[in-house]
């Protein structure tokens, strides 16, 4: 077993890290290429506008009085980037963004929109991978970017208070004063924002450990599509009083209304957090090392995820990181976390014996300090930048029942072979797949190769088409393979009630009826 974490400098590692998570939202621009027409979501999905109003001058003057003018933005090059999408995948047209600070604003800005049949399109961090953060054409962007205050914090119950707008590690970092943590951690962290988080019901890596988002939120503050405030904010944990309406806004990804405010429960902060990190010739290796890690590490256990030899070989390729242990097909993290230094690591040192003494694992290293833990998740967290470096990015993130997971990959190489590059990697402990397809630039006729064929799979598996990203424009016709459409018609019923001239998010999330 290596006793180092990893062969690069663990400073450099973390300085790189850090860089590419701070850049998670937009690449820099000036390498860019310029958006063609043919880029645009309209034209390339061939969507049609529906009837809403269009931004007039008038309309721009009337925000402006509603905010300080530096708030209404209207340059068409500082609008650029947040009419495309994370991936540069999909592309919208609109002509005007429109930063508020508070709930109130924001109830302004939507009674004028609602009046005036202005469709909108609400937006955190923007580091989406569907399509729902951007618009499709000319809807007004509504950014919370401005809307970052943490309001309170109870070290006694954990209970947190703050805008939507709030960065997630911005809050993790004001959290860990307090000996609190966020319940979620994302490899967009540094970017993406704890309304967006809520928007699309974010899981990422500590899901194993808290679970769902949606047990965390004890309430949230929200603008309805006329401008009405909807209020279900608490900072008590039990409360059985009629509808628990924020869950309805919970994954609703802006089409009932835009979160403004949030409560949310956090949890302690571990006092000790380990890493092991594996190499193994099968991924029936890692499942069983997963069960094993279930049984030996019990209560400690806070992330089990993995990533196959392609992924590891593009994050040393395109990012320039180091592998800390030799080359194998799979590689596999088990992270811990607990109150007790010395108990932890004994148990975890017994974890990694039995793996490798069972040949289930071939190879591994153990990390103990903050810097190595880093620099060993900087593996599997900045995958997707580096496969943005790689190409055109074709993004499936799936659940499958965990013994079947990586049985698609197989399959899509197979069925992909001399077309394109399939990389798989995910959350392992919850069966949570990211399938990944890159090529040199977008093809249609690729594409009608991955899809629905990837949906009908997971459908057939009895899988969710979305595990964790949401359902977004580039989804939302897809969410029968996994909702029966008796759901679907119940949610088309709610979204005409939240919003009755459908100028929330439209074209995103749910079909129309």
């Amino acid at each position: 077993m290596h006793s180092s974490a990893v062969a690069m400098p663990v400073k450099r590692m973390i300085q790189l890290n850090k860089l590419f998570r701070g850049q998670f939202l937009r690449c820099i621009f000036s390498s860019r290429l310029s958006r063609s027409q043919s880029n645009l979501t309209a034209d390339r999905y061939n969507v049609k506008r529906g009837p809403y109003g269009s931004v007039s001058q008038d309309d721009i003057g009337v925000f402006r009085n509603m905010l300080e003018p530096h708030r209404v933005v209207t340059d068409a090059t500082e609008l650029e980037a947040y009419n495309e999408d994370w991936l540069r995948t999909v592309a919208g047209q609109s002509k005007v963004m429109l930063k508020p600070r508070n709930t109130d604003e924001v109830s302004t800005i939507m009674q004028h929109c609602y009046k005036k049949n202005l469709a909108v399109c609400p937006q955190g961090g923007n580091t989406g991978l569907v399509g729902g953060s951007v618009p499709v054409f000319d809807e007004v962007i509504i950014s919370t970017q401005l809307m970052n205050k943490i309001f309170s914090v109870d070290t006694l119950s954990g209970v947190m208070i703050c805008q939507s707008g709030c960065i997630l590690e911005n809050l993790n970092k004001s959290l860990s004063e307090h000996n609190l943590i966020m319940p979620l951690d994302l490899g967009a962290k540094g970017s993406c924002t704890i309304g967006g988080n809520l928007s699309t019901n974010a899981a990422g890596i500590r899901f194993l450990r808290y679970g769902s988002l949606r047990g965390s939120v004890l309430g949230i503050k929200a603008v309805l599509a006329d401008g009405t405030v909807l209020d279900t904010m608490t900072s008590v944990r039990k409360d059985n009083t009629g509808y628990d309406l924020k869950q309805l806004l919970i994954g609703s990804e802006g089409t009932l209304g835009v979160i403004t405010e949030i409560s949310l429960l956090t949890p302690i902060k571990p006092a000790c957090v380990n890493l092991a990190f594996f190499g193994a010739d099968s991924f029936e290796d890692l499942t069983s090392m997963m069960k094993l890690a279930r049984r030996s590490l019990g209560e400690i256990v806070s992330a089990i995820e993995f990533l196959d030899h392609d992924c590891m070989q593009e994050v040393q390729t395109q990012l320039g990181y180091s592998n800390p242990i030799s080359r194998y097909p799979f590689y596999m993290l088990v992270e811990t976390s607990g109150s007790n230094a010395q108990h932890d690591e004994e148990k975890l040192t017994v974890f990694v014996e039995k793996c490798l003494e069972s040949a289930l694992a071939k190879d591994g290293t153990v990390a103990t300090d903050l810097g190595k833990i880093e620099a060993i998740w900087s593996l599997r967290e900045t995958i997707a930048e580096a496969l943005k470096k790689r190409g055109y990015t074709y993004k499936y993130d799936i659940s499958l029942p965990t013994n079947e997971m990586y049985k698609l990959v197989e399959i899509m190489r197979d069925r992909m072979e001399g077309l394109c590059t399939v990389y798989g990697y995910g959350h392992l402990g919850d069966g949570n797949l990211h399938l990944n397809l890159v090529t040199d630039e977008y093809d249609q006729e690729i594409m009608s190769k991955i899809e629905p064929f990837v949906y009908e799979y997971t459908s057939e598996m009895k899988g969710s088409v979305s595990a964790e990203h949401g359902l977004g424009f580039k989804k939302k016709d897809f969410i029968g393979m996994s909702k029966h459409s008796s759901a679907v018609s119940v949610m088309q019923q709610l979204k005409n009630l939240f919003d009755p001239k459908g100028i929330l998010n439209p074209y995103k999330t749910i079909p129309s009826s």
